[in-house]
C-alpha cells in the first residue's frame, strides 16, 4: 500500500534544495562535487574549517573529491561571498560560513577559531585609505595562547 500525502502536507524531502539555491543566487553551477561540499559546509551551525578538513569530512561522507577540488571549490564559495577566508599565518587559512561582521579568536595551541561579535570589539582610528579606495572590512584576528 503506497502512501500519498495531501500536496499541503507534502514536506520538502529534497536534500540539497537548500543549498542548490544557495548556490544558484551566487551564480555559481551547481556541480556534483560543489553541491555536496556545500551540504557538509552550510547545513549545519556556522563554523570554520581548512580544506585539509573538509576534505577529510566528505571522505568520511564517501564523497569523492581531490584535495585540489576541495581548495577550488572553497575559493569559489569565497570569491561568490558564500563564505570569508581567515588567513591566520602564511600557508594557513581557514573558511568561514559566517559572513556577517565579525572578529576572530585564533587558539594557536589547539588551531582553533572562535568568532567574536562586532560589537564586542572597537577599533578607535583606521588610517587614511590610499585616493581611490575605501575600507570593504576590518578583520582582527586576536592570538590566544595558554597561560
Amino acid at each position: 500500500m503506497r502512501i500519498t500525502w495531501p500536496k499541503s502536507k507534502r514536506m520538502n524531502v529534497r536534500p540539497y534544495t537548500g543549498v542548490l539555491d544557495r548556490l544558484k543566487a551566487a551564480g555559481l553551477r551547481p556541480t556534483r562535487q560543489r553541491l555536496a561540499l556545500a551540504k557538509l559546509l552550510f547545513e549545519c551551525a556556522d563554523r570554520h574549517v581548512t580544506a585539509e578538513q573538509l576534505h577529510s569530512e566528505a571522505h568520511a561522507a564517501n564523497i569523492k573529491v581531490s584535495l585540489a577540488t576541495v581548495y577550488n571549490t572553497l575559493h569559489q564559495f569565497t570569491a561568490a561571498e558564500l563564505m570569508r577566508e581567515v588567513v591566520v599565518e602564511s600557508g594557513r587559512s581557514y573558511f568561514d560560513t559566517n559572513i556577517t561582521d565579525h572578529h576572530h579568536f585564533f587558539h594557536e595551541d589547539e588551531g582553533e577559531l572562535t568568532d567574536i561579535p562586532a560589537a564586542a570589539l572597537s577599533v578607535a582610528r583606521l588610517p587614511a585609505t590610499p585616493d581611490g579606495t575605501e575600507v570593504k572590512r576590518v578583520d582582527v584576528i586576536i592570538r590566544l595562547k595558554k597561560s
